[in-house]
């Protein structure tokens, strides 16, 4: 086994990880599968705990090594390489959703009006149409949950989209100190961004229940119910999961794993956040602004 000393590419040994994972990933699927045809959730939950399990030891491996010297330059050039390219895959993710919203609002409600030689659907399909978003306004209350009104910027979206960008700017300082090798400063940046992206998870989770309670915005309240919570949603998730990886880069920080040279697992994690932050923008403008 070579050190990054020696300049040679460290190549990993054969693991058991990639199969667990496997195993945790099918049976997640499975289960979910599952539940949505009416089973219990417990197939799903065994799912994620192995995977869990998988995570906890194959990052704790990799954290292993990098402490023992075997990466080297070329070696954290493909980590970076890496994380570029998950972090284009989440910006491909994410633009099919704003795509989605592009096509109901800019395309889908011009058609019911009469756009592009549509003229019979203004009185055929849907006589009584308005073309204006948010769309509140559905053809068949029987068969649709009809929101009492859309979801406005100003409120808790905005608080959450200031401390968001605070969450930004807080793991800019904690960059800035590992940097200068200030251990104290980095820890109490960090725990300042943990604790923002809960906040604003928790946040969140207050909105859904206004809107859902209050303001009957569901799912299934026409298009304008599915796109706010399938683009909210996800981001949340992704909040979530930054949080938690944040939490963990804390945890490191604090037995002390990082220096000024070598953090790219921290790196890692801040572009990811920023990357978070940046989709959040889009979508309180194009989700609850505009």
């Amino acid at each position: 086994m070579s050190t990054a000393s020696e300049g040679k590419y460290y190549i990993p040994h054969g693991t058991h990880w990639p199969i667990i994972g496997s195993v945790g990933l099918t049976t997640t699927v499975v289960g979910f599968a599952n539940y949505l045809h009416g089973s219990e959730m417990t197939v799903m939950f065994v799912g994620l705990a192995i995977l869990i399990f998988m995570m906890y030891g194959w990052f704790g491996q990799v954290v292993d090594e990098s402490l023992a010297g075997l990466y080297n330059e070329q070696v954290d050039r493909s980590f970076r390489w890496g994380m570029g390219w998950f972090i284009f895959s989440e910006v491909m993710f994410f633009a099919c959703f704003f795509g989605a919203l592009y096509y109901a609002r800019a395309l889908s409600i011009p058609w019911l009006v009469g756009a592009s030689n549509n003229d019979a659907t203004a009185w055929l399909l849907w006589p009584e149409f308005e073309a204006a978003w948010p769309l509140i306004n559905l053809p068949s209350a029987d068969k649709f949950t009809v929101a009492k009104a859309a979801m406005g910027p100003w409120g808790l979206p905005a608080i959450n989209t200031a401390i968001l960008l605070t969450s930004g700017l807080t793991l800019t300082f904690a960059h800035w100190a590992i940097k200068k090798h200030d251990q104290v400063k980095l820890v109490y940046w960090l725990f300042a961004t943990v604790a923002l992206g809960f906040l604003f998870v928790g946040l969140q989770a207050l909105e859904y229940s206004h809107a859902y309670n209050e303001l009957n915005l569901r799912m299934d309240s026409g298009i304008y119910g599915s796109t706010f919570y399938l683009l909210t949603g996800f981001h949340g998730f992704h909040v979530t999961m930054g949080a938690i990886m944040l939490l963990i880069m804390m945890i490191r920080a604090l037995k002390g794993h990082f220096n000024g040279k070598n953090h790219f697992a921290f790196e890692a994690v801040a572009w990811y956040w920023h990357f978070v932050d940046v989709v959040w923008l889009g979508l309180f403008v194009f989700v609850y602004w505009i």
